[in-house]
């Protein structure tokens, strides 16, 4: 795999990030891009739009969200580490998926405690119709 990290390296912005392993599929990368779930230096871009070493890509996946200086420019998907060494997340980024990581762990879902279908009383401990 080759991997170019001189500063005249680019590639498309959807294909960086398939490559990247942001997304598991190009077309995926491709439709967050047009959905606006991925930021190119704190601008909306189009899939086809360079990245080049040096820029700041914001990326919303749907459960999780990075932000990432890009290091490398890969043209192919390779190895886990491999894409990896293509960005640098920004330390920012890094406590603020390790702060939502805590919320979501110490977040008690209200019908945990339920087990199977509520009863008459478990409906009416909810609040719901017929009080």
């Amino acid at each position: 795999m080759k991997v170019d990290d001189s500063p005249h390296a680019a590639t498309r912005i959807d294909k960086w990030l398939w490559a990247a392993r942001f997304f598991k599929t190009r077309s995926l990368a491709t439709q967050a891009v047009d959905r606006g779930r991925v930021l190119c230096n704190d601008a909306r871009v189009k899939p086809a739009r360079d990245v080049r070493p040096g820029d700041l890509v914001s990326v919303d996946n749907g459960s999780t969200r990075w932000e990432v200086r890009v290091k490398a420019i890969a043209e192919v998907r390779g190895s886990a580490p491999v894409a990896q060494s293509l960005y640098e997340e920004t330390p920012a980024s890094i406590q603020a998926r390790a702060d939502e990581s805590e919320r979501r762990r110490l977040f008690q879902e209200p019908a945990a405690q339920m087990h199977g279908r509520p009863t008459k009383r478990d409906r009416r401990r909810l609040g719901g119709v017929g009080e």
